[in-house]
């Protein structure tokens, strides 16, 4: 393999907690709750899928399926899917909605996995060439580079700016020509099978990791070396 393509969200980096990303909002804004309601938020907000990088919908109400199949080709529909989920939440601060999603942007707001420096880096030392192919309606290049990781990545290639999601074949496409890379040489790892899996259809070697939380998962990357050689 001379390259390596990584998802972002459950790959490289897993997003805090619902509960966490809801009291970190309410703390900003001085909205004080009972213990007791902000944790029946959390999880209400949780099934509702309204955390970008966390749960999916428990049940998906008709009139936001449609938006919620192209949510990651561009920011504005990003932004729309996400806050409409919230919204079927009951929050005490219309403005809490936007605040919610302006936070999960926050690079305080994710942490790496224990083991991806140490991966990134051993690729880097091997002068294997490293993506990020992700689905996405913001920039995740800050989160990167507060965390040490930017310098690792070769390339970000990131579905609204693309206007394409995965599993479609071109973003990885993409990926590999600004790589510079040959499909059928380039890994792929991420967390979703059906949207992950899409670079299979390049050519490319197809690794997934369980989608787990930071503390639960860590040494779940180093397989990559294996498969890298």
């Amino acid at each position: 393999m001379t390259a390596v393509l990584f998802d972002f969200s459950g790959t490289l980096f897993r997003i805090e907690s619902a509960e966490s990303w809801l009291r970190g909002v309410l703390a900003e804004r001085g909205v004080e709750l009972p213990a007791p309601e902000v944790s029946a938020a959390a999880e209400a907000l949780e099934r509702a899928g309204a955390l970008p990088g966390g749960a999916h919908p428990v049940e998906l109400p008709g009139e936001l399926a449609a938006l919620w199949r192209v949510r990651d080709r561009s920011a504005e529909l990003h932004r729309a899917a996400y806050t409409a989920a919230a919204r079927r939440v009951p929050l005490p601060d219309p403005a809490l909605y936007d605040a919610l999603y302006d936070r999960h942007m926050s690079p305080a707001a994710w942490a790496p996995y224990p083991d991806a420096a140490e991966v990134l880096g051993a690729l880097r030392e091997r002068g294997v060439r490293v993506g990020v192919v992700s689905n996405i309606g913001w920039d995740l290049r800050p989160v990167f580079r507060a965390h040490g990781l930017d310098p690792y990545v070769d390339t970000y290639v990131l579905s609204y700016e693309h206007g394409v999601q995965k599993p479609d074949p071109r973003l990885f496409a993409t990926a590999c020509e600004e790589l510079g890379v040959d499909p059928r040489a380039t890994l792929m790892v991420g967390d979703d099978r059906h949207a992950d899996g899409g670079a299979a259809a390049l050519g490319c070697g197809v690794h997934f990791v369980d989608h787990l939380p930071v503390t639960d998962r860590p040494d779940g990357l180093r397989p990559v070396l294996d498969r890298v050689g």
